[in-house]
């Protein structure tokens, strides 16, 4: 069955990140929005404006909630603790990499005060340390190392409990990223912290954007 014309307005609204948080704030004339659907979407024969015109109005209904939430979000971000520590570096190895050597060097890093993070995939393991200790896994597991990223930053939001409470978090942090061009490497939660690794040349871009 091919979709509805409310289906297919939904379905573009939400691909575009843009155009969703204009109609989601009321600042969008809906009758250029409508042409530039049917245009978009090569529907202009097949549909009327008028049909895409009212289900972008619907649409906006439903996205005017979300709003509401948005702002419990950002009150919860204006709440939390942000921090950010450079020098930092993200090695992918294979998944048959020696767990013994990575617990030791987890636990080194540990007993030094260090930062490190160790995730397991279906098919690799990703650590994150500070550089200072890259010559620990390249002496070590130089031979499983599939990629390496260099000069990255660490960004981490501890926020209050009540993120347990709050739908859409993670979704509206990552959109802030990708609306602004910054490139997640890693991302990873530990309860109350929210932690986003990126590189290091971004981190001003993103301390704009992040400020709440």
């Amino acid at each position: 069955m091919n979709p509805s014309t409310t289906e297919l307005t939904i379905t573009y609204i939400n691909e575009h990140p843009h155009v969703k948080r204009c109609l989601q704030k009321g600042i969008i004339n809906y009758s250029s929005l409508a042409r530039m659907i049917a245009k978009d979407l090569g529907i202009e024969k097949k549909t009327s404006n008028e049909a895409i015109l009212i289900a972008a109005r619907r649409f906006q209904e439903k996205l005017k909630k979300e709003l509401n939430n948005e702002q419990k979000i950002r009150t919860l971000f204006a709440h939390s603790e942000m921090s950010i520590q450079n020098k930092m570096g993200v090695f992918i190895l294979e998944k048959n990499s020696n767990l013994d050597v990575l617990d030791g060097l987890q636990k080194k890093i540990s007993q030094e005060g260090g930062i490190s993070f160790v995730l397991e995939g279906s098919d690799n393991y990703t650590i994150i340390i500070q550089e200072k200790y890259n010559s620990l896994i390249k002496t070590k597991l130089d031979h499983k190392i599939i990629k390496f990223h260099r000069q990255c930053a660490l960004i981490n939001f501890k926020s209050p409990k009540e993120i347990e409470e709050i739908t859409g978090v993670l979704a509206y942090l990552t959109s802030l990223f990708a609306e602004n061009g910054v490139n997640i490497i890693e991302f990873l939660s530990c309860w109350r912290d929210t932690l986003f690794i990126v590189d290091s040349k971004d981190v001003q871009k993103a301390l704009t954007f992040l400020n709440f």
